[in-house]
């Protein structure tokens, strides 16, 4: 067991792996060790998830509709948060040159009691469907059955929604459900999944939407979608609207840009995004203390020898290479079996709550990374003493 990886690191290192051969001495300790490394690595990966859950469901909304630019309420950071834009506004958008064509948008959640006695929020979108350019290519394939009175297309992926409910909907085979008092038939559907604020995801007409939301006006959408004409930079139009709009009122961005504001306000400014971040952090100080603690108490184990070495002249960044040898070995065998359980974490979460919970190669190299990173970081500290040591001291 000892012979193969000693073999290997002496093949990469050109020396005697002495930083494998200490570790390696004391199995007990090399293997807890490796544990809190893996601990680490675990809560880092958690939190990542979770985090990673948080963006994609606050980012999967805007994939289901199609603009160029996305006028909304002044006091909007988020799709779903802010005041009512005036219709009137996209009349105004309308007069601007290089804009094609413009829509409203409703936007709302709502309670669905379902048939079991539990219940599932479904954020609703409302658009016209006369307007199929606006919305994604799944739901402009679908959209023309909107026209029809109380017909809507429902998430399949809806948390709480049994195995195969939808499997077979269609505007033949429609799936009956109540919303709001309402009696409304799914006719498609659509795969967006469970957030953070909703379970599921409800695309409906404009008009079936003032119906389900009695107390909305139909001059006061959410926001207005803009499309701009072809061969025109729709940064360029922004900016014209954003001269032909009140700025009080309303605030004008590209579509990829609003997305991108939305996100970086759900993870920085919202508690959940903020909370999961210091998650993270955390995750970090703890592999920072743990691989430190292990090093540092291996130094001081072994300041005599070392002590003998410096004696004869090797120098200081031979020491710091073994400890930064230790520091790998420890990163490496912390990080393999870190990512097989959150892979198993991530499935068993995914399937609880519905969140959109997967390991991806980014998220496991950043973590490996930063592991190594930190192990080296903790390595390099735990060398301090040694390099401020004066051999004639230590015997």
């Amino acid at each position: 067991m000892i012979a193969a990886p000693t073999r290997l690191i002496s093949a990469l290192t050109g020396r005697l792996p002495i930083g494998w051969l200490q570790l390696s001495h004391s199995r007990g300790k090399m293997i807890a060790a490796i544990s809190g490394v893996a601990f680490a690595d675990i809560l880092v990966f958690v939190q990542l998830g979770i985090l990673g859950a948080l963006n994609q469901s606050t980012i999967a909304p805007y994939d289901l509709f199609r603009a160029d630019i996305i006028i909304s309420s002044a006091d909007a950071n988020t799709l779903t948060d802010g005041s009512n834009v005036a219709r009137s506004r996209m009349f105004q958008a309308l007069g601007v040159p290089g804009v094609k064509d413009a829509t409203p948008l409703y936007l709302a959640n709502l309670e669905w009691q379902r048939e079991d006695g539990d219940s599932s929020t479904l954020q609703t979108f409302g658009i016209s469907p006369d307007k199929p350019e606006f919305t994604a290519p799944d739901v402009a394939d679908q959209i023309a059955e909107l026209r029809l009175e109380d017909r809507v297309l429902l998430d399949r992926q809806t948390r709480g929604l049994p195995a195969g409910a939808l499997d077979h909907v269609s505007s033949q085979t429609p799936y009956s459900l109540e919303l709001n008092g309402t009696s409304v038939w799914a006719v498609g559907t659509l795969e967006v999944g469970g957030g953070f604020s909703a379970d599921g995801t409800l695309y409906v007409s404009d008009q079936t939407f003032l119906e389900l939301f009695g107390n909305r006006a139909s001059g006061a959408p959410n926001h207005i979608l803009v499309s701009v004409d072809d061969g025109i930079d729709p940064a360029v139009v922004v900016e014209r609207l954003r001269e032909a709009l009140p700025t009080e009122s309303v605030k004008v961005a590209q579509k990829a840009e609003a997305a991108a504001a939305d996100l970086a306000y759900q993870t920085t400014e919202r508690p959940t995004g903020v909370i999961f971040g210091f998650g993270v952090a955390i995750g970090i100080v703890v592999g920072l203390v743990i691989v430190y603690q292990v090093l540092s108490t291996d130094v001081a184990d072994h300041l005599r020898e070392y002590a003998t070495f410096k004696a004869i002249g090797y120098p200081q960044r031979f020491f710091l290479g073994i400890v930064l040898e230790e520091a790998v070995i420890l990163a490496l065998f912390g990080f393999i079996p870190a990512v097989a359980i959150a892979v198993g974490l991530y499935a068993a979460m995914s399937a609880a709550t519905g969140l959109p919970l997967s390991m991806d190669v980014a998220r496991a190299m950043s973590v490996l990374i930063g592991t190594l990173a930190a192990c080296a970081l903790s390595g390099a500290l735990a060398t301090r003493r040694l390099a401020s040591a004066d051999p004639a001291d230590l015997f």
